[in-house]
């Protein structure tokens, strides 16, 4: 989750939503790293989530990722949840939750509609203060400056 929270904080540091994803492959290699660049990429899908998952499977030739394991700061979106059950992820771990805007133990829980073919085990809370810290500093910041 430290590789994850370092994204994050680049994330941050770009004026990007500060939020990071790292894949893990089974023998604990890293196959990938990313933070949130919808603005630098003027792209509202491009999320850390996202952009790790393409950098993983384009490293591994393949469309899903069966044996990894994704890290990620924040709670995913709905659109993350659903590319992450698509991707067929094996483990979820997450810091922060987002009873707001996320999509795996809030809003429309993904991996439990009857709809979804794969959902992966889900484990939360991992580094959430840290996580939480960059993100309340971050949109705290933003305000002060409107």
């Amino acid at each position: 989750m430290e590789l994850a929270l370092e994204q994050a904080r680049q994330a941050r540091d770009r004026d990007e939503v500060p939020i990071g994803a790292v894949i893990i492959g089974p023998d604990g290699t890293l196959l990938a790293a990313e933070g949130n660049r919808v603005e630098a990429l003027n792209d509202p899908t491009a999320h850390a989530e996202l952009l790790a998952i393409r950098t993983a499977t384009a490293k591994r030739g393949a469309p899903r990722l069966v044996d990894c394991d994704l890290y990620v700061t924040l709670e995913p979106c709905p659109m993350c949840a659903q590319a992450i059950a698509f991707a067929r992820i094996r483990r979820l771990y997450y810091g922060a939750a987002d009873p707001k805007g996320g999509g795996v133990e809030h809003g429309p829980c993904i991996f439990t509609q009857p709809t979804c073919h794969h959902a992966p085990e889900v484990y939360s809370g991992l580094a959430e203060s840290d996580a939480a810290d960059l993100l309340t500093a971050f949109f705290r910041a933003r305000r002060q400056h409107l």
